[in-house]
């Protein structure tokens, strides 16, 4: 047993820093009526906190380097557990974005490359590759428990005990790490490269935060536009979106060119591009931030599904979804057998046809109704996709790095994985807010009991958005607001049809995201 605590410490570190957005996506509901916020504002503290370890990560593992992985990890545990306590007592959404999406996600990217680094200094050979397994399906049980987890603690006591039970296990983590073998310091620890981390944070920032407003301020056509001193902002007539994105793109190959002329004047990096020459190292990484695309992008519609059209609580929608967790977490543990006689890249793309598969089938089961029994077949099938994923990337990308960089390795590895969480959510959730936007309003447009005077007042309520909320909610706004049974009866049933569209729509481009997803699985091993 005390050959394996390291990874039992490594594993328990793991699955907290996973935990949490699992955990949110079932907690909407209670999170909206909490903190008397939107659906719109908890998506958009979902995207920050992977966004923010996604833009710091290659900053939190070069740290690492430079104060040695052992107090990287400490310091990161210590910074994570204020977030959480932080989170714990949010009296607003303000505050939530500060201790979850901000502190939280600074203490995340400290930890995950050192989790790979400390574990290549515990364990060798066999013993190794196991670990990286046992880490990988930490973070499947995680995706997989979560929302369980959260469903049951936030119907029976409130989602906020979720974080305070994060900092009881981040303090009993701290107390034994010190247990584990400590990692090599470098002779000669590398500076931080301040300009480089500057411009990653911003490109990544940019692009993801483009995504985001997208089911606000439109994709091409501008919908809500930003103003500035009354003034509208749209670059030649079109929304700020593709613009903040375009932008993104070009702060990022201005890092890249950075990162290049402090290699040629002999200076230290933020990032070692040599590693992205791999080519398993870029299949890894590329097919990673596909599939938590997918998983995170699916995790925000089908709670939304289950509690906002079926009228599910938290822990029903826990107990929904966990035919997904068990099939994800059996397939995360037999995938590294799989791998041993059919090869990783084979296991991945049975993983995204699986997915794929699932996510078409789910397509046809959202309605009014539950349909029990094909709604769980196909989360059977959509966790066997992604517990194979998971068991497959995280070995290819730690593998393919010498060993002397396994903690820069695990800085992109994370960086990846955030990054593909983060435009999950923002991308899925855009497709979703702006299906039921359009589908509203052209529904209310072509419904003659919808008299004309409501039709312009609807126009005009929705120009700037929509909120998701229940059938019942709108019909009592829309009663509050004056209008006739009649007419709020006409208006809901039109809100309700462009739900469910805008839902169906919404698991239509996970699939089609699953298909496209096959293009970067080619440079993963094709050997056993």
């Amino acid at each position: 047993m005390r050959r394996w605590l390291p990874l039992v410490i490594l594993a328990s570190a793991q699955f907290v820093m996973v935990l949490d957005s699992s955990v949110m996506n079932v907690s909407i509901s209670q999170i909206v009526a909490d903190l008397n916020t939107t659906v719109t504002g908890v998506q958009g503290a979902i995207t920050m906190y992977t966004l923010v370890m996604a833009a710091f990560m290659l900053v939190g593992a070069k740290l690492g380097d430079i104060w040695g992985r052992d107090r990287a990890f400490g310091v990161g545990l210590a910074v994570y557990g204020l977030g959480s306590a932080i989170t714990s007592i949010s009296p607003n959404l303000p505050v939530l974005l500060f201790g979850w999406s901000l502190i939280e996600g600074l203490g995340a990217v400290l930890v995950i490359p050192a989790i790979a680094a400390l574990t290549a200094a515990n364990y060798e050979g066999k013993e190794r590759a196991f670990a990286y397994g046992m880490i990988g399906g930490a973070a499947g049980a995680a995706i997989a428990a979560g929302p369980l987890i959260g469903g049951w603690v936030t119907t029976t006591f409130s989602w906020r005990y979720v974080f305070v039970g994060e900092v009881v296990v981040v303090i009993a983590i701290l107390i034994v790490h010190r247990r584990m073998k400590r990692a090599r310091k470098p002779e000669h620890a590398p500076k931080l490269d301040f300009g480089g981390a500057a411009l990653s944070a911003l490109a990544l920032g940019l692009i993801v935060f483009g995504i985001l407003k997208s089911s606000i301020w439109g994709w091409i056509k501008p919908i809500a536009a930003p103003t500035i001193a009354g003034h509208e902002i749209t670059p030649f007539g079109f929304s700020l979106v593709p613009l903040l994105i375009i932008v993104g793109f070009v702060v990022l190959g201005c890092f890249m060119a950075w990162e290049e002329r402090r290699e040629r004047l002999g200076k230290s990096t933020l990032l070692d591009r040599t590693l992205l020459k791999i080519e398993a190292m870029r299949g890894g990484l590329s097919s990673l931030c596909a599939q938590q695309l997918i998983l995170m992008g699916t995790f925000f519609v089908l709670p939304v599904y289950l509690q906002v059209v079926l009228g599910f609580d938290a822990f029903e929608t826990g107990k929904r979804l966990f035919p997904m967790s068990i099939s994800m977490l059996a397939a995360a543990l037999t995938g590294p057998k799989l791998a041993a006689r059919f090869a990783p890249r084979a296991v991945v793309q049975v993983g995204l046809g699986a997915m794929a598969i699932a996510a078409l089938v789910l397509v046809g089961t959202i309605d009014v109704r539950l349909n029990g029994t094909a709604f769980a077949v196909s989360l059977i099938f959509f966790g066997v996709g992604a517990g194979l994923l998971i068991s497959q990337l995280g070995n290819v990308i730690m593998s393919s790095a010498p060993q002397e960089q396994t903690n820069e390795a695990g800085g992109l590895q994370g960086t990846a994985q955030n990054l593909g969480a983060s435009l999950g959510t923002a991308l899925i959730g855009s497709v979703l807010l702006l299906g039921l936007l359009n589908g509203f309003n052209s529904r209310i447009e072509q419904n003659p009991a919808v008299p004309a005077d409501v039709k312009t007042q609807i126009a005009a309520a929705t120009e700037n958005g929509i909120q998701i909320v229940t059938t019942e909610q709108a019909h009592q706004a829309l009663l509050d607001a004056g209008a006739t049974p009649a007419e709020a009866d006409a208006v809901t049933a039109d809100y309700g049809d462009a739900q469910l569209e805008a839902l169906k729509t919404a698991m239509l481009a996970v699939a089609l995201l699953a298909v496209v997803a096959f293009w970067f699985t080619r440079r993963l091993p094709g050997r056993a």
